[in-house]
C-alpha cells in the first residue's frame, strides 16, 4: 500500500467514525459510508423568535433557534428585564433574517458575523440578542452530541457549584435571623445587606421633595447613613453568626470613589469575601487606588458590556473576581473567553445570577462554573413552582450548591404554554430614581 493509499485508509476510518487505522477490507466496506458523510448537507438554522414571559416576574427574553432537523431546537437567555421589547424586536426583526439558512454547527462564526451586522456593538441589547442564538447554539450543539454542554468543553472540575445566599433585613437583629437561617441551610457564603442596595431606609430629609424637584415616588439615598451602616452592619453579623462564614456586600456604586476606599479600608478588619461593585464602570481607573489602599477582595463587572470594560481590569489583577452578566457580553462564547483569560492573571469568576435571568442562563452559568478551574462562587436562585413549570429542568439548589441534571444540552426546556399564562408586569422594567437630599441622581 503506498503512501496516498495509506492516507485514505486513515481518513475513511475517521469519516466511518473510528479514529485509527483500517484494513484494506474494511476501508473498501467504510468508502461509502464515508461518500455519505461527506455530502450530508449541514444543519440549518430555520428560525429564531423570542419567547416572552416573567414567571418570577422579572420579565424573561428566551430565544428559540429551530432547525431543519424536525424537533431540534435550542434556548438562549436574551433577558434584559429593564428593556426586553427592545431586544424581542432586535431577535426577530434582525437576527432571525439574519441567521436563516446558516450553518447551525459553526458557533464561533456566526458569533463573530452576527457581532458585526449591526456595525456597532457592545450594547446591551443587541448582546443580549447575540447571546440568546449564541447559547441556543450551544444546546443545539450538546443535544446533537447527547452531552451536556459543560462535557463540549473539558468535563467537570468539581462535583457541583458552591454558591451564596442572600440575606438582608431592615435592622441588624432582622438581617441576623436571615443569616442564620441561611446557614441553617448549609450555605457557606452570604451577601448581607441592610434594606436595599444603599439603605435608603436610614436617609431621612428628602429635601428636593420641598422643593418640588422630581417626583414624589422618587427614593432618597444619602451616603453618610450607609456609609456608617455598613461598618456597623459587619461588626454585628461577625460577633453574632461568627468567623466561619463568608460574608459578602454589594454596594452597588452608590457612593464617590474616595467614599467607597474609605469604606473599604474600615471593612478590611471583618474579611470580606469580596464587596461587589464598590464604583461605577465609568470610574474604573480608580481601581488602582483601591487596589494600592486595601486587601479586601473585590468583584466587578455585573453592568460590563464590552471587552474594554473587563480586559484591563483583569489583566493588570486589579479585582480578584470577574462578574459579568453572561448575556449582557454575548452569551455563552464570550463568557468561555472570559474565564480563560482571568484563569492566567488568578481572577476568578461570580457570574451574576439574579432573577432577571432565566433558567436557561443560569444552566449555563452553571455549566461554565462546572468545567473552568478559575471558579470562584455562584450567585444562587430558587426557582419558584411558576419558573418549573415554564422551564422543566430547572437547576436545583441542595446544601448550599446548585446541582444541574443531566440531559443534553442545558438541561432546561421550556413550556411555551406554560409561559403564556406569566405575561410581562404592567411596569415596563426601568430603574426607578434614586436621589441624595438635593435631587442629584444616585447611580443604580
Amino acid at each position: 500500500m503506498n503512501r496516498r493509499e495509506l492516507i485514505k485508509t486513515f481518513a475513511l476510518g475517521t469519516a466511518a467514525g473510528s479514529v485509527g487505522w483500517l484494513s484494506k477490507s474494511e476501508a473498501i466496506a467504510a468508502e461509502p459510508n464515508a461518500k455519505a458523510n461527506k455530502t450530508l448537507p449541514p444543519l440549518q438554522i430555520t428560525k429564531v423568535r423570542a419567547i416572552q414571559t416573567a414567571p418570577q416576574r422579572a420579565r424573561l427574553v428566551v430565544v428559540k433557534v429551530e432547525t431543519s432537523e424536525p424537533g431540534l431546537y435550542g434556548l438562549g437567555c436574551a433577558t434584559f428585564n429593564q428593556r426586553p421589547l427592545a431586544v424581542v424586536t432586535a431577535v426577530q426583526e434582525y437576527l432571525d433574517p439574519f441567521a436563516r439558512g446558516r450553518d447551525a454547527d459553526n458557533i464561533e462564526d456566526l458569533w463573530q458575523n452576527a457581532y458585526t451586522s449591526s456595525y456597532w456593538r457592545n450594547g446591551p441589547v443587541l448582546n443580549n440578542a447575540l447571546s440568546g442564538l449564541d447559547m441556543a447554539l450551544w444546546d443545539i450543539k450538546g443535544k446533537r452530541a447527547s452531552l451536556p454542554v459543560y462535557q463540549l468543553i473539558g468535563g467537570k472540575c468539581r462535583f457541583a457549584v458552591d454558591c451564596y445566599a442572600h440575606s438582608s433585613g431592615r435592622d441588624l437583629k432582622e438581617l441576623e435571623d436571615s443569616v442564620k437561617k441561611n446557614m441553617e441551610q448549609k450555605f457557606r457564603h452570604i451577601r448581607i445587606q441592610l434594606g436595599g442596595y444603599g439603605s435608603p431606609q436610614l436617609s431621612k430629609d428628602a429635601d428636593f421633595k420641598d422643593g418640588g424637584f422630581g417626583l414624589s415616588k422618587d427614593t432618597l439615598m444619602d451616603a453618610l447613613p450607609y456609609l456608617k451602616a455598613t461598618t456597623k452592619m459587619f461588626e454585628h453579623i461577625r460577633s453574632t453568626c461568627g468567623d466561619e462564614i463568608e460574608l459578602l456586600h454589594d454596594m452597588h456604586e452608590r457612593v464617590e470613589p474616595r467614599d467607597a476606599i474609605r469604606l473599604l479600608k474600615q471593612l478590611e478588619r471583618y474579611r470580606p469575601f469580596f464587596i461587589e461593585d464598590p464604583i461605577a464602570p465609568e470610574a474604573n481607573d480608580y481601581f488602582r487606588q483601591i487596589r494600592a489602599a486595601t486587601t479586601v477582595p473585590i468583584a466587578m463587572g455585573e453592568l460590563f458590556n464590552s471587552p474594554h470594560e473587563w480586559v484591563g481590569l483583569i489583566k493588570d489583577r486589579l479585582i480578584d473576581f470577574i462578574r459579568v452578566h453572561l448575556s449582557q457580553t454575548g452569551g455563552f462564547t464570550v463568557a468561555r473567553k472570559i474565564a480563560t483569560l482571568a484563569e492566567w492573571f488568578d481572577v476568578r469568576s461570580a457570574w451574576h445570577g439574579p432573577s432577571d435571568l432565566s433558567p436557561v442562563g443560569h444552566a449555563a452559568n452553571i455549566h461554565l462554573d462546572l468545567a473552568i478551574h478559575n471558579f470562584g462562587i455562584q450567585e444562587s436562585l430558587r426557582f419558584n413552582e411558576a419558573s418549573q413549570e415554564v422551564f422543566p429542568g430547572c437547576p436545583t439548589l441542595k446544601n448550599g450548591y446548585f446541582h444541574l441534571n443531566e440531559a443534553p444540552g442545558w438541561g432546561v426546556d421550556i413550556n411555551e404554554e406554560a409561559a403564556k399564562k406569566y405575561p410581562y408586569p404592567e411596569h415596563p422594567g426601568y430603574w426607578e430614581p434614586v436621589r441624595r437630599r438635593d435631587g442629584t441622581a444616585v447611580r443604580p
